[in-house]
């Protein structure tokens, strides 16, 4: 999978979990400032990121992710 790939999926579960236009959706958005997002939030999108991408992120690794470019790094650099 290409890096635009892996961002379009997380764009997609982005916009579906936090209900933003998917057109609004850029790499530099964060999930703590620009989408409000609360622990509960991210945890459910991290748990979303591990079944979409088949990986485990550690609690460790996901304080880690602010940006929509730093999820699909992660992603990028944990494939199989």
């Amino acid at each position: 999978m290409d890096k635009q790939e892996v961002f379009n999926k997380i764009a997609d579960l982005v916009a579906d979990q936090f209900d933003i236009d998917r057109k609004k959706i850029t790499g530099d958005l964060n999930f703590r400032q620009d989408l409000d997002a609360d622990s509960i939030d991210f945890v459910e999108f991290v748990l979303d990121l591990e079944d979409t991408f088949n990986a485990e992120i550690s609690d460790e690794d996901a304080e880690k992710l602010n940006t929509i470019n730093e999820a699909v790094d992660y992603v990028m650099s944990h494939q199989n």
